[in-house]
């Protein structure tokens, strides 16, 4: 069996997709995205940045032949060259009676003063990730790479460090997660030598950016997995299983005694009837709240695109409604560069204080966060920005208080689908409008800016779509 720090990963993110990567069938795996061709892409450059100053030497082996690379790398650190960039390390160990080849890959090695099988000096780990933060699957990668070269090398390495993005180095403690990476790495081992796959289970956020997410979804589907139930996470399926409830029946006949003494009493509530509303595929209103939407003649709806690891807003999209004269008209207040953001915020500015009465509408809370960020970076006048913050309007917010729905997800593009709605680009996202607008960026083709302003208007007559049912069925509920 072949281990890898990459494997370990995936391991502590899902055991399911570790398990497929060793053993699944390769021909279902999901093509790679754009957004995650961009993340490999955004990898490579900030390593190529990292590296840019300094001296350093690449093995040179044929492709995938780890073994010559092992070769090649071990060379290197016989010569006690200072920096070795993708380097291989290769060891045995055994596991249950089973043979483990551990393969590592270190972005670098840097040599350091000390004592190995090569004379005076060692190596130590030095990974270089994309993220802001020292996660701890980064911290347990550094350290199987360190558990590999302390076999190599004769010595354990006296350090290891991170180079984070727009961070300073990150010094790992590897006493500590060596312990960590063992356990993990013991556990990893245990799993992949089982004959039976892990059970599926959905989660949107991790699950999204897997290659094998189209595979395990339909599986998900076909039994009618409980992780496709809002609201049920791996903790709350763990007890839902002891409780022998495994079955969307099972979950929407449960006492409400069992499950209040685990969840308490408003998570029992909301489980209950997200399963009754799936089962029996109907609309439950919510009783305790009287959800009040504004009412007024002129409706605006707000949706931001952005590039998140900036904070830079490069499209404030307003659909503006007026149902007086019955008509809709889209203002695409679109920054081509970083340059134009500050212009695009006194456009938005301008635009809804043409509407000074008018309730602006958006899905989730995203667009409050940046019209903040953009007050404080433009350092807007506080009784020019200020005032929209009680004339916003949760779309998300209002829609979860209020009912209970028969889908997987309180996601826009899920409760906009359930309604019948249909964006123009079946592939547009937030993640794809991101590489679009990179590739706009490197390009300077405006073919994906209108790609980028079109999805942009159709989440602006999405959020109207739901805020409009939503109000419908409020009206239609009887007065408690």
């Amino acid at each position: 069996m072949l281990l890898t720090a990459e494997l370990l990963l995936q391991y502590q993110r899902c055991h399911r997709r570790a398990f497929l990567d060793l053993y699944g069938n390769k021909q279902e795996k999901d093509p790679p995205n754009d957004f995650q061709s961009k993340l490999q892409r955004d990898r490579l450059t900030h390593q190529k940045t990292v590296l840019r100053e300094q001296t350093y030497h690449k093995p040179e082996y044929p492709d995938k032949d780890w073994q010559a690379g092992a070769k090649a790398t071990l060379s290197l650190m016989r010569q006690g060259v200072e920096r070795i960039y993708k380097g291989i390390l290769i060891t045995e160990v055994e596991e249950n009676s089973l043979p483990i080849t551990l393969l590592s890959f270190p972005d670098l090695l840097v040599k350091q003063p000390g004592n190995s099988i090569f004379g005076n000096w060692c190596y130590i780990p030095v990974q270089i990730e994309l993220g802001k933060r020292p996660k701890q699957e980064y911290k347990i990668g550094v350290a199987f790479h360190a558990q590999v070269l302390t076999v190599v090398q004769g010595v354990k390495p006296p350090a290891a460090w991170l180079i984070l993005r727009e961070r300073k180095p990150y010094f790992v403690q590897l006493e500590n997660w060596l312990l960590q990476m063992q356990k993990i790495f013991q556990e990893c081992s245990q799993t992949l030598q089982q004959s039976e796959i892990p059970e599926v289970f959905i989660s949107r956020q991790k699950c999204n950016l897997c290659h094998w997410y189209s595979s395990c979804y339909t599986v998900a589907k076909s039994q009618q997995h409980l992780s496709l139930l809002p609201g049920v996470t791996p903790i709350r399926y763990n007890y839902l299983q002891q409780l022998n409830i495994n079955t969307l029946e099972s979950l929407a006949n449960a006492n409400f005694a069992d499950l209040e003494i685990a969840f308490g009493k408003e998570i029992t509530e909301q489980l209950l009837r997200q399963s009754q509303a799936k089962l029996n595929n109907q609309v439950i209103l919510t009783s305790q709240n009287l959800i009040n939407l504004p009412k007024s003649d002129i409706e605006l709806y707000f949706d931001i695109e952005s590039q998140p690891e900036i904070d830079f807003a490069y499209l404030l999209g307003l659909l503006v409604v007026d149902k007086r004269t019955q008509t809709e008209k889209f203002y695409p207040l679109l920054a081509e560069d970083f340059s134009e953001e500050e212009a695009t915020w006194q456009q938005f500015l301008n635009v809804v204080w043409d509407y000074p009465q008018a309730p602006i509408y958006h899905f989730c809370d995203y667009e409050i966060f940046m019209i903040k960020e953009l007050a404080k970076r433009y350092k807007t006048p506080n009784h020019l920005w200020q005032p929209l913050l009680n004339r916003l309007v949760d779309v998300h917010e209002k829609v979860t208080q209020a009912v209970t729905l028969p889908i997987e997800s309180y996601s826009l593009k899920a409760i906009a689908r359930w309604l019948g709605f249909n964006w123009r680009n079946p592939s547009a996202s937030g993640a794809q409008a991101i590489c679009w607008y990179d590739e706009w960026l490197k390009r300077s083709d405006r073919t994906f800016l209108e790609k980028i302003v079109t999805y942009n208007e159709d989440d602006c007559f999405a959020t109207y779509l739901v805020k409009d049912w939503l109000s419908k069925t409020l009206e239609k509920k009887p007065t408690p």
